[in-house]
């Protein structure tokens, strides 16, 4: 079968040394996700950093390193080009790869720093002709596809609950030029896997996007006790057309980080984050004569590993090959950051 190759513009956390981490479900960076598919030849790293790339090209003396993207394109063309880079430099170095003409860019989420930049890279994509495959991983993990498939099992749904913790800043206005806050950074995971699982539950919904959540309300607002322009802790509030109540509770002063979704049934319920994945069906309580009670379903089983980056660069692989779709695309990412602009917008 045919090969493609690959280049990784950022050699540094999500590019390349996350996959050394062994708390972490491997692979887990793009350098070894893309070297664990027998499909793909990885041809170069790319990182302004020059301590970064002699590291790179110490522990990969087979891949190519290059300073910048420009010499990239210069030595090689590869089939696809990963940018990894800091959200501050997503825009610029996005749009330096797509000029370049790959036939595929797998971008690192969020797409952008706000919804301006975003534009412009979808602008440049489309001018180049260029696909984009957004990194929100968990649209392409086991566990969370399980969830989307059990929906159909659980009733109407009554609400969606999607609870983020950690201790980062959740908001702060005097870093929107780096992108070094929680909502945007770990935010758009929990809009983007809320809109995943709203989409199963209406027709086209990913062409309806940022539509599916409606009427916001963000309530709950607690700031910085030393700074009142720094938020910690917020809950949006949402409707959708087939659920009544969407909540998105995010909190940047817990000791613990914590990322889960629940969505509750009229007859049943699910528990999806870090580590779990649990489902519940109604069924004839053991508690209480005449009445019914949640079960834990047992009959779902999932695999040990929840393959959310190895299932990613099959997709592009898959989609290379012309046999499937992006399953988290560009504009899925610009969707996500929609939603993270109006709560800002709120605060």
């Amino acid at each position: 079968m045919k090969r493609y190759t690959a280049a990784v513009v950022g050699t540094g956390r999500i590019g390349w040394t996350l996959g050394y981490d062994k708390k972490r479900e491997q692979p887990a960076s793009h350098v070894m996700a893309l070297k664990n598919n027998s499909r793909i030849k990885l041809l170069a790293g790319v990182d302004s950093d020059s301590q970064t790339l002699s590291l790179f090209k110490k522990r990969n003396p087979l891949v190519k390193t290059y300073s910048s993207v420009q010499e990239l394109f210069k030595n090689c063309s590869p089939d696809m080009v990963v940018v990894a880079v800091n959200e501050s430099s997503h825009l610029s170095a996005t749009l330096e790869v797509l000029k370049g003409r790959p036939r595929l860019v797998i971008l690192e989420k969020p797409v952008a720093l706000n919804l301006k930049e975003a534009a412009k890279i979808k602008a440049a994509a489309k001018k180049f002709g260029v696909p984009i495959l957004v990194n929100h991983e968990r649209r392409f993990a086991f566990d969370y596809n399980a969830a989307a498939d059990y929906l159909s099992k659980i009733g109407a749904v009554q609400c969606v609950r999607a609870n983020l913790f950690s201790g980062m800043k959740l908001y702060d206005p005097d870093a929107e030029e780096s992108g070094a806050y929680s909502l945007l950074h770990d935010g758009t995971h929990l809009v983007d896997i809320v809109l995943f699982l709203l989409e199963r539950l209406e027709k086209d919904g990913e062409k309806k996007g940022r539509a599916l959540l409606k009427n916001p309300v963000v309530t709950g607002i607690f700031r910085d006790p030393k700074n009142k322009r720094i938020v910690r802790e917020l809950c949006a509030n949402y409707s959708s057309k087939f659920c009544p109540h969407v909540a998105l509770f995010m909190s940047g002063r817990s000791r613990f980080f914590g990322f889960e979704v629940e969505v509750l049934g009229t007859e049943g319920r699910i528990c999806v984050g870090n580590g779990y994945a649990k489902f519940y069906r109604r069924a004839e309580s053991n508690l209480y004569t005449n009445f019914f009670s949640l079960s834990k379903d047992e009959s779902v089983q999932l695999p040990k590993k929840t393959g959310y980056f190895s299932n990613m660069v099959q997709n592009a692989v898959d989609f290379l090959d012309g046999r499937a779709p992006l399953k988290s695309s560009l504009q899925t990412g610009i969707n996500a950051l929609a939603v993270l602009e109006e709560i800002k917008a709120a605060l």
